[in-house]
């Protein structure tokens, strides 16, 4: 008695009879069960069948295979594929034209399955369509059916491609050169020609040879989407399998030929749409070119060489002016290459070659500064110049910018990545432009010191100006921009407001997606972590803070300094000297009882703003605070040294005045509070022990001998 596991129901068709409902037992002999089958329609010779899948993808059922079927499939009983092998055997050499054709036909239908292809192969047959391909008498159709039946064939890897002989490979080659001939025969010579070169270097070779580059190009400018994908299969194939040599060779050949060109024109710009297999090879084609990059990506600036040396040179000489630099002693001279270089935004300015050592990026870092600098020498000056003339704190430096960005656009189109088997994601910005990588570059580096000022950013804020903008291309490129126009419009319309309402967004509709208990629990845990964050603003407030008072005179600013007292209940305040440490709250003369505290007022609403009315930059009123006391006649006015500090007393006299906090600052921190918390709630923690106190902190080593010294490398 077989086990239930073992017993699969299906249905098994037969054209012009009923069909049969078994329960096939996996355990018994498929040539057993093919005779009870047999038996049930009362048919003679049960080896001459063979069961079949009846939709989809029809395979032959084998012993192999049997374990695949599922309840509910429907088979059909159908010719053994040794018999339709020998029956599509004998029909192919008829001397009757039609029945050669369907029997041609069916081959290149029953070809893709292995058991049936075995079959075939094992007769010889594939010779047989080799030698109609090789005498080709054959009319269009039977040539195109012929073709198709040996590709199907042949991609079962039975039959090793190195076997073919040359008058065949010429043959193919020639179905391909033909200027006029059936699209159906060219569409699969492509095909076949593409897995000649793909199995072997010798066949590259004689396909090399035999297919003129010119007669491919001018197969990418036909109106027949499948020839221009199988012309572009095949010239990957060649770009791909190629040598060192040789693919220099190709590249050379369609750089002269403008091949990107022809690509937009013919391809990308002409179509509403691209293929997803056309889209592979026109990723495939992208990847291959830009990673012509990667040596000069992996190669750090040698500091003898001397013509890397006079393009760094040249960096410098190209922002400032140097008229009189040759009159100069080598000291002095070494002295303001060293100042000009700290201007350009070289972290080693008496050695800049040292900024350049790392690789990735390289000296691409250099090539792509050069670039902007030769070919947009206004906008090159303007970033240095303005950037050179700002607050130290405040400077976009152009050097360590660019090197990083260079960095970030390498990632953004995987140089030096080898192409995906299933990649498809290309960009149609690529085929619009040649030097794609030192424009966006040129583009983006103006884009990045636009996005500094928006940002207010100083030095600390450098890493988190190189995620916007990256944020900034990445989300650009993604909507797939046709021309460097485009890219530079869109990209430069995402500013950094942008970005926040976008992340916002996003946040918001993922907590939309969120389950209703996740949902649930974020809005229990929120009063919770508030109360935190206001704790945090007090303590801070009670730490006290340093502010420099407004000065219209061009002498050094005074400063003083602010606290809240421990109770919460009094600030006070009093000037203090450049180098004084924290004062106590003794020495503080000056002080404002809370409850007198009216208002809380920002930005061009402060009194100290409207007294220097036209005077004040967008930093100074971003940074600006005061608190007006008694009867709103008297206001105590800040400007905090950076937007944190202005976001934390904001928030904590906010937190006095018993009103809600809202600076940025705070729903940053609530949303990763809220994150982490209930990342941490959801931990699957069954049978984890969690100990009750903080686990002790270990000994210090006995020396320090393995820490690095950071201070070395920017030596």
């Amino acid at each position: 008695m077989p086990q239930q596991k073992d017993i699969v129901k299906i249905a098994i068709q037969m054209p012009g009879a009923y069909p049969q409902l078994i329960q096939l037992d996996q355990k018994k002999p498929l040539s057993a069960v093919i005779k009870e089958v047999c038996d049930g329609w009362n048919l003679p010779g049960p080896d001459n069948y063979s069961l079949q899948y009846a939709d989809g993808v029809q395979t032959y059922i084998t012993e192999s295979n049997r374990l695949d079927i599922k309840n509910g499939c429907i088979l059909r009983l159908t010719k053994a594929p040794g018999r339709c092998a020998e029956d599509l055997y004998k029909g192919i050499q008829s001397s009757d034209s039609d029945v050669r054709c369907d029997s041609l036909k069916q081959l290149a239908c029953v070809s893709t399955d292995v058991t049936f292809a075995q079959e075939f192969i094992s007769r010889n047959g594939h010779s047989l369509l080799v030698k109609i391909v090789e005498d080709a008498h054959e009319a269009p159709l039977i040539m195109a059916h012929t073709l198709t039946g040996f590709m199907e064939l042949m991609d079962h890897g039975i039959v090793s491609w190195e076997n073919l002989s040359a008058v065949f490979i010429k043959k193919i080659a020639s179905f391909v050169n033909a200027t006029v001939l059936d699209a159906s025969i060219q569409q699969v010579s492509l095909a076949i020609l593409e897995s000649m070169v793909l199995s072997s270097s010798s066949l590259f070779q004689q396909v090399k040879q035999e297919v003129t580059l010119e007669r491919l190009l001018s197969q990418l400018q036909v109106t027949n989407q499948q020839i221009q994908t199988k012309a572009m299969a095949l010239l990957m194939a060649l770009l791909q399998t190629a040598g060192h040599a040789d693919r220099q060779e190709l590249f050379v050949f369609l750089g002269k030929k403008n091949l990107r060109q022809y690509i937009y024109k013919n391809i990308i710009h002409s179509s509403a749409s691209v293929g997803d297999e056309m889209a592979h090879y026109l990723y495939v084609l992208q990847s291959v070119t830009l990673n012509h990059l990667e040596p000069r990506m992996r190669m750090p600036l040698d500091s003898y060489n001397q013509d890397q040396r006079e393009i760094l040179h040249g960096l410098r000489q190209a922002a400032f002016e140097t008229e009189s630099e040759n009159s100069l002693s080598h000291e002095q001279r070494r002295s303001l290459c060293a100042k000009e270089f700290k201007k350009l935004g070289f972290s080693n300015n008496s050695n800049p070659g040292q900024d350049l050592l790392r690789a990735p990026p390289g000296l691409l870092a250099l090539d792509t500064m050069a670039h902007f600098a030769s070919c947009y020498p206004d906008a090159y000056s303007r970033f240095v110049l303005e950037n050179s003339s700002r607050e130290d704190k405040h400077e976009c430096p152009f050097a360590r910018s660019s090197i990083q960005l260079t960095l970030i656009l390498c990632e953004i189109l995987s140089i030096g990545e080898p192409p995906s088997e299933t990649g498809s994601d290309y960009h149609p910005i690529f085929f619009a432009q040649d030097q794609l990588l030192d424009e966006l570059f040129c583009i983006c580096i103006q884009l990045l010191n636009k996005t500094w000022k928006e940002m207010r950013a100083t030095q600390e804020d450098f890493d988190k100006v190189m995620q916007v903008v990256r944020e900034q291309i990445t989300r650009t490129l993604s909507s797939k921009p046709t021309s460097l126009e485009l890219f530079k419009n869109k990209v430069n319309a995402l500013n950094y407001s942008e970005i926040i309402k976008l992340r916002q967004t996003e946040r918001l509709h993922q907590e939309e997606t969120l389950a209703p208990p996740v949902l649930e629990l974020k809005e229990r845990l929120r009063p919770e972590l508030l109360e935190l964050i206001r704790q945090q603003r007090l303590n801070r407030l009670c730490q006290g803070t340093l502010f420099r008072k407004i000065s219209s005179r061009r002498r050094q600013d005074k400063l003083w300094h602010c606290r809240l007292s421990p109770n919460h209940k009094v600030l006070h305040f009093g000037d203090v000297e450049e180098d004084t440490e924290t004062p106590t709250i003794e020495s503080l003369q000056e002080k404002i009882p809370v409850a007198d505290i009216k208002a809380l007022l920002t930005g061009k609403d402060c009194p100290h703003m409207k007294e220097h009315k036209g005077k004040q930059t967008k930093e100074v009123l971003a940074l600006a605070f005061s608190v007006t006391y008694d009867v709103e006649e008297y206001s105590l006015n800040f400007i905090a040294s950076s937007r944190t500090d202005f976001c934390l007393w904001t928030d904590g006299l906010s937190v006095l005045l018993g009103r809600d906090m809202s600076s940025e600052c705070m729903r940053s921190e609530l949303e990763t509070l809220l994150s982490m918390e209930i990342k941490l709630r959801l931990l699957d923690l069954e049978n984890v022990p969690i100990p009750d106190s903080a686990p002790p902190v270990p000994k210090p080593p006995s020396n320090f001998n393995f820490c690095y010294d950071f201070s070395q490398a920017e030596q």
